[in-house]
C-alpha cells in the first residue's frame, strides 16, 4: 500500500491528507494535527524511509531557508515531491495574467520564491495557491464576525481557490511530472466581489466602502492591496486533467453555506 508523508498537516494539508486517506493510502505527518514533531528526527527519518510520496506545505524561516530541505533534504531522494507553495512568488502584474512562465522572485514573497524555486530544482510538482478559502475560512465567517472589509480600490483583483479544489489538484499530480501547477479557481475578482456576494447568500448588508487608511488594515493585509494579480489555470487542467469543482467564488460560498446544514453534502 502506498505511504504519503506530509510535512506540516495545517488547514490545507489536512484536506489533502483527508481525500488520499479515503482511497486508501497510508498517510503520516508532522505538525499540530500530525502524528510526529517536525525535530524528531529519527521517527521522522523512518516514516520517510517507508513513504512513497512526501508533500511538504512548511514555508520558509525567518532566514528564508527551508526547514525541510535544510533537514531532511537526503532522505526524499527518489521519492514524488510535493510543495505548496504562494502564487505570491509572481510579485505584482498589474492584474495581468501570471502563468508557469512569468518570473518569479519579484514581489514580497522573495523567501517563498527562493524556497518555490529549490523545490523545483529537486524535481517536486510545486503547487502554487492564491488566496485560500473553505469551510471556516471563508468571506462567510468574516461578514458574519463583522470583521469583513470592502476597499476602494478600483481595478484591483486577486485570484483564489477552494481549498477541495487543492486537493484534488494534488491528487490528480500523483502521476505527473514534476514543475510548476497553478491551482486557482477561473475567476479572478475584487475582494469587495467576494463580500458582497457572502452577504447576500448571508442576507446581511455589505460592509461599507472604505480606503485602505479607513480600514485601518494590518501591515501584511495592506501588502496584500498592494499586489493586482489574475492568475492563470491553463497548465493545471491541460497537464493534471483537473478542473476545479468550484470554478468561481460563487459556488464556492455556495457550497460552504450548504454544508453548514448538511455537512454529508460537502
Amino acid at each position: 500500500m502506498a505511504h504519503f508523508f506530509v510535512f506540516g498537516l495545517g488547514y490545507t494539508a489536512r484536506r489533502i491528507a483527508h481525500r488520499l486517506s479515503s482511497a486508501g493510502w497510508t498517510i503520516e505527518s508532522t505538525g499540530s494535527d500530525g502524528s510526529m514533531r517536525f525535530d524528531d528526527e529519527p521517527s521522522v527519518r523512518a516514516a520517510l524511509a517507508n513513504a512513497s510520496h512526501v508533500l511538504s506545505s512548511v514555508p520558509p524561516d525567518r532566514d528564508g531557508d527551508d526547514p525541510v530541505l535544510a533537514r531532511y533534504h537526503n532522505a526524499l531522494t527518489g521519492k514524488w515531491l510535493g510543495y505548496l507553495s504562494s502564487t505570491g512568488v509572481y510579485g505584482d502584474t498589474g492584474g495581468a495574467w501570471a502563468d508557469e512562465s512569468a518570473p518569479i522572485g519579484t514581489g514580497r514573497r522573495i523567501a517563498r520564491a527562493e524556497a518555490d524555486s529549490a523545490w523545483l530544482g529537486r524535481g517536486a510538482r510545486v503547487f502554487r495557491l492564491p488566496g485560500i478559502y473553505g469551510p471556516g475560512r471563508s468571506a462567510l465567517d468574516r461578514v458574519r464576525a463583522g470583521t469583513a472589509h470592502r476597499i476602494a480600490l478600483p481595478g484591483q483583483v486577486f485570484s483564489r481557490v477552494h481549498v477541495h479544489d487543492i486537493a484534488s489538484g494534488v491528487t490528480a499530480a500523483l502521476d505527473a511530472p514534476g514543475g510548476a501547477y497553478n491551482l486557482a479557481d477561473d475567476l479572478p475578482c475584487s475582494q469587495n466581489a467576494v463580500i458582497e456576494e457572502a452577504a447576500r447568500l448571508l442576507c446581511l448588508a455589505p460592509p461599507p466602502l472604505q480606503t485602505v487608511e479607513e480600514a485601518g488594515l494590518s501591515p501584511a493585509a495592506r501588502a496584500f492591496y498592494a499586489e493586482n494579480r489574475r492568475v492563470a489555470n491553463g497548465k493545471a487542467k491541460r497537464v493534471l486533467g483537473w478542473r476545479p469543482r468550484h470554478p468561481t467564488y460563487r459556488e464556492g460560498l455556495r457550497a460552504i453555506l450548504a454544508a453548514e446544514t448538511d455537512p454529508a453534502g460537502q
